[in-house]
């Protein structure tokens, strides 16, 4: 099942963010989507996510060749800055959100389990969350993704608070649950693209451009990207 994108549009007042977004997201892949900052990475994840209003164009999940309307069930959105209830332990807060997913969530898994995948500290899970870091809030909200496992994982600079440790480990979660899901990743780091992703599609002007690696060493794909994000005048 892929995500399919045909002639996004959005603006806001007068200014063109989204200029017509023509892409095809293909599951069990993990999609780097760079851009500078102020390119529509944001606004793009926001209108997938329903979360503003698009002026034009279509987005839906097309099964073989049945195309299929997107509800919230399909999608997962992991912001940048992570809204957590923080009067909650993480361990209430986990155990809250799979006892009202029961049906949609994998039962066979304690919540034990759950955060061992995460390598959550085992003093951390009866904290209350607002004794957490920016980075363990991030984590939790990223748990609560994976548990419940859209088929469309939006991951908006999920990385950038933890520590390396912590993103190497995160990283290989990702990698882990991407065969049945599409993952969209955003950031303007780069090298952690090239790093986690199979694919780099690149958001400047307005529009989406895959960049293809065929016959291109390390240095030259790198150029490559640089090149097309210079092109951007969003900034």
């Amino acid at each position: 099942m892929n995500l399919v994108i045909k002639d996004l549009k959005k603006s806001y007042d007068k200014k063109e963010v989204l200029k017509g977004i023509n892409f095809e997201f293909k599951e069990g892949k993990i999609y780097g989507l760079l851009g500078r900052n102020g390119a529509g990475k944001t606004t793009l994840f926001n209108c997938l996510n329903e979360d503003i209003e698009i002026d034009s164009g279509e987005f839906y999940l097309l099964d073989g060749k049945e195309e299929k309307k997107i509800t919230s069930d399909d999608i997962g959105y992991v912001l940048s800055t992570p809204v957590v209830p923080e009067f909650l332990t993480g361990r209430e807060f986990l155990k809250f959100f799979i006892e009202i997913n029961k049906d949609k969530v994998d039962s066979s898994k304690t919540i034990d389990d759950y955060f061992d995948l995460i390598k959550m500290d085992v003093e951390d899970r009866d904290k209350l969350m607002k004794e957490y870091s920016h980075g363990m809030k991030n984590k939790m909200q990223m748990l609560i993704n994976i548990v419940y496992s859209p088929k469309v994982l939006l991951l908006d600079e999920p990385l950038t608070s933890f520590d390396v440790v912590v993103a190497d480990e995160m990283k290989k979660v990702l990698k882990s649950i991407k065969k049945d899901h599409i993952l969209i990743f955003s950031t303007h780091i780069m090298e952690l693209a090239l790093d986690l992703c199979d694919e780099i599609v690149v958001l400047s002007n307005g529009k989406l451009e895959k960049i293809n690696k065929d016959n291109l060493d390390n240095e030259e794909f790198k150029d490559k990207i640089i090149e097309t994000l210079k092109g951007d005048n969003n900034d």
